[in-house]
């Protein structure tokens, strides 16, 4: 008999769990306060629950939760948790502080397929899929290490893997973080981001969730984008831009794009004004992110002035342009350097 993996449920379902093994079920809601709002993960400390209840999980069920191999704190606060899974595989997810907010960046993949340049995951090639019980764990993997009273408030779907490429146990994962009775995190402090798979972007505006979309832009011509992001070969700017903006007619959220800048590639004052061209009419955020270096690659940040230079252009323009220093860049934690040695046999993307 194969165990039910306790964490891949909704609160719907562990009643209905509760209920197929003769238990009331109000005793699933138990279960997934246990689990999702007390991060109680050992059945024996259930102590609400029917031993006869606890006996049936034990035997018919499990709760796996990645395994805390080891922390590394960056000097800004920032911490690196290296999980490892149950088959052996391991996975990063980073804690980033910023004031009174505690965001979890969150991985959806063993490695990543879209072999985008700039990025270090790429180079690992696509391993396998997270369960959705894989990514939920992680949450509760990292509040299992957190003081009784740090929590944490947002949750961005930025680690390791391309979330919508693994879409079912993406959007599983997310019912289940934005379930009142499960995780209850508010859909406005959780962010999905793509780099730009135009189905998985059409299917998620109709799943009603309403979570933040962000983009990975990072270029502003075809050509550009092409040579930075296979992906784009398939999805090119026009369409990519096309489904944002009928992902927002149903959502009506602002979205999203990151663009990472690399000096001498995408950085120029023409780059910024094709942004600006690109964007018109969406309601959208930019975030720039200066380029962080990881060993082996080719690209390099710009100077000071010129992504200052970059920004100007797109505020006087009317966008909101944020830059986004990332957080954890000391030890190797930092947007784009999330990377583990190869891990087997890569599956082809």
């Amino acid at each position: 008999m194969s165990q039910k993996h306790l964490l891949e449920f909704m609160p719907l379902e562990l009643e209905s769990l509760a209920q197929e093994f003769g238990e009331p079920g109000y005793r699933g809601r138990q279960l997934a306060s246990w689990m999702y709002q007390k991060n109680v993960l050992d059945l024996e400390l259930m102590t609400d629950l029917p031993k006869s209840f606890r006996s049936r999980l034990h035997a018919e069920s499990v709760i796996e939760v990645p395994h805390v191999d080891h922390v590394v704190t960056s000097a800004d606060g920032s911490r690196k948790f290296i999980l490892l899974l149950a088959d052996g595989k391991r996975i990063h997810a980073v804690l980033m502080p910023d004031d009174d907010r505690l965001t979890l960046c969150l991985s959806t993949q063993v490695g990543c397929g879209f072999a985008c340049a700039f990025c270090s995951t790429g180079t690992m090639g696509m391993i396998r899929d997270l369960t959705p019980g894989e990514i939920v764990g992680q949450l509760l993997a990292v509040r299992g290490e957190l003081p009784p009273d740090s929590r944490v408030t947002h949750l961005v779907f930025m680690g390791m893997g391309e979330p919508l490429a693994n879409y079912k146990a993406t959007v599983k994962a997310l019912r289940i973080f934005s379930d009142p009775l499960a995780c209850g995190f508010s859909p406005r402090r959780i962010t999905v981001s793509t780099v730009g798979l135009v189905k998985g972007i059409e299917s998620l505006a109709r799943e009603s969730l309403h979570v933040n979309l962000a983009i990975s832009l990072h270029a502003t011509t075809d050509e550009q984008r092409n040579s930075l992001m296979p992906i784009n070969r398939g999805y090119s700017l026009g369409d990519l831009l096309a489904a944002c903006r009928r992902f927002q007619k149903p959502v009506r959220r602002r979205i999203f794009f990151e663009y990472v800048l690399l000096d001498g590639v995408n950085d120029s004052t023409e780059d910024a004004r094709r942004l600006v061209q690109l964007l018109r009419g969406l309601r959208a955020k930019v975030n720039l992110i200066p380029f962080n270096e990881w060993p082996g690659t080719r690209f390099r940040r710009p100077p000071l002035p010129r992504i200052l230079a970059f920004q100007k252009i797109l505020l006087d323009d009317g966008l909101i342009a944020t830059i986004r220093w990332s957080k954890g860049e000391d030890v190797g934690a930092a947007c784009g350097q999330l990377q583990e040695p190869r891990q087997r046999e890569a599956v082809p993307a």
